[in-house]
């Protein structure tokens, strides 16, 4: 499990005083960021294969407010990576100093060719690193099917 600590500062709360939606995407972005770059990932390494990553989506499920002056820790663990290294899910937790869960969120994506903006399956030398990632006990194989289980599709205006 990966790891990560955050004071909760007075730009991360919203009117209601707790700590603010976007707050926690950003925590979850910076810890992901961290994660990469800790296991081979850096954003030097992305570019020299000419690849980074999407999300497709973010679910979060919040159990109890955080507020002004707490400190927050995040994790990550790996529940699902399909077998070309293409598709990812990671699962974050928060934590108050306290130790107890404020929230948790499952993120699911994908790599992209920067040029082509389309999917692409990682290179055999990002996939070993990818095989080297820490898993979490409900770790599952993804297949492009797991990334449409929300039947949501676009509906443009007409």
């Amino acid at each position: 499990m990966y790891k990560k600590d955050f004071e909760i500062r007075w730009s991360d709360v919203d009117a209601n005083g707790h700590l603010a939606n976007s707050a926690y995407l950003n925590f979850m972005s910076h810890t992901r960021v961290g994660f990469l770059n800790e296991y081979g990932f850096s954003m030097k390494k992305l570019i020299e294969y000419g690849i980074g990553p999407v999300v497709f989506s973010e679910q979060i499920h919040y159990f109890k407010e955080s507020f002004l002056g707490q400190t927050l820790t995040v994790t990550l663990t790996v529940s699902g990576l399909s077998d070309d290294g293409m598709f990812f899910k990671f699962e974050h937790n928060f934590y108050n100093q306290k130790g107890k869960h404020v929230a948790t969120c499952d993120i699911l994506g994908a790599w992209i060719n920067l040029k082509t903006r389309s999917l692409i399956a990682l290179p055999e030398y990002l996939k070993a690193l990818v095989a080297e990632f820490p898993k979490s006990t409900n770790f599952k194989v993804l297949t492009k099917e797991d990334t449409r289980q929300s039947g949501k599709k676009p509906q443009d205006l007409d």
